[in-house]
């Protein structure tokens, strides 16, 4: 489940036979030159409606902390996404603040069962998946995390999620100590596993984070600095073609 950043890498990996596709917080706020969880909840859907409306995939949407502690608060923002058009969405148990990374497992529980009783009521089926925060926020705990998803499987969420693992063996005992399916997130030096890998280990689905941005920013910053400091223009040797780009952005596959 790669993650887009617009509508025009919607339609590219659309175009490349991806079956669905996510966004990315880190992703969303870079492009408006913020940092991940500097956006509202309002400039996500905005962003969210964008890549919807670009393809018939479905589309799972990186909502945070669901933009509030409060279960209400999170309840409101699934039955916003659902408006959107999205097909799912990932609840966070961060609270974004560095001495307390993570809401209490009781209230995190309670969160996660407000945001599956909203998709619930849906008409449309809403995949909702529970992050557990604690490798990702400064809380490398694994006991913790697993007690958390195997909670947060038992409040309903559909797919579960610890991202940041160190390694495939924490891939493994996550996948073993629960039964719904499990994610994993690529985007990481030193924490990435090959798809064989992760499949073995047990994983069900896998995610980008902002990866892919950055690997297109990479791309862009190598091409600018080369003609800044060497007044060289090689990057166009290996650039997709005006004509080609075109191609993929119009074979959505839809």
């Amino acid at each position: 489940m790669p993650n887009v950043w617009d509508a025009g890498s919607a339609r590219i990996l659309t175009a490349l036979g991806f079956e669905c596709l996510g966004t990315s917080s880190g992703a969303s706020a870079a492009r408006l030159a913020r940092k991940d969880g500097e956006i509202s909840r309002e400039e996500a859907f905005a962003h969210a409606r964008e890549i919807v409306e670009a393809t018939q995939l479905p589309i799972s949407a990186d909502l945070e902390d669901g933009f509030g502690e409060s279960p209400s608060l999170v309840a409101e923002t699934i039955r916003m996404a659902i408006d959107v058009g999205l097909a799912g969405a990932s609840i966070e148990d961060s609270t974004g603040e560095a001495g307390v990374p993570l809401y209490s497992l009781d209230l995190s529980v309670e969160r996660i069962h407000a945001a599956v009783e909203a998709a619930r009521r849906s008409s449309s089926p809403f995949t909702i998946t529970a992050r557990a925060e604690n490798f990702f926020r400064g809380a490398p705990d694994l006991d913790d995390a697993i007690r958390r998803l195997a909670a947060y499987e038992k409040g309903g969420a559909d797919v579960l999620f610890a991202p940041a693992l160190p390694d495939l063996d924490a891939v493994r005992a996550v996948c073993a100590a629960v039964s719904k399916p499990v994610s994993f997130m690529v985007g990481i030096r030193g924490k990435c596993f090959t798809v064989a890998e992760l499949r073995e280990a047990g994983v069900k689905r896998i995610s980008f984070g902002s990866s892919f941005y950055r690997a297109a920013m990479t791309g862009f910053l190598n091409a600018a600095q080369e003609v800044k400091q060497s007044g060289r223009f090689d990057y166009l040797d290996t650039a997709l073609t005006t004509p080609e780009l075109n191609r993929l952005l119009q074979n959505t596959q839809n």
